[in-house]
């Protein structure tokens, strides 16, 4: 399962309105090669879901992930924060045994 947290829904729900997207757009999240750890976190919205997507749903937010970044994904939960730190969404993921720095890249 991905789990989604307070601060991060309302983040989504927030840039749908902005962007002027229905509530048809999920959330999509996958995995990439890439970054200075080695793999990457891409997040967008997306109304198609694909055959083998696996469909999660936490506080109203449906999450599409295809099934290669299931693995490296499952367990995750997705925040947003807008403090002093830094502003944008985080993935808590347990199957990250490193992460950079910027926190959009890691490995397992």
């Amino acid at each position: 399962m991905i789990s989604v947290t307070d601060k991060a829904k309302e983040r989504i729900i927030s840039l749908r309105r902005e962007e002027g997207r229905g509530d048809d757009q999920h959330i999509r999240v996958s995995v990439k090669g890439g970054g200075c750890s080695g793999l990457m976190y891409d997040l967008g919205f997306d109304a198609k879901v694909e055959p083998a997507d696996q469909v999660f749903e936490d506080k109203g937010i449906r999450i599409l992930v295809d099934k290669k970044s299931l693995l490296y994904l499952l367990g995750t939960t997705l925040d947003f924060s807008d403090g002093l730190n830094g502003k944008g969404f985080q993935f808590i993921n347990p199957n990250a045994s490193r992460t950079c720095g910027c926190g959009e890249s890691f490995s397992v």
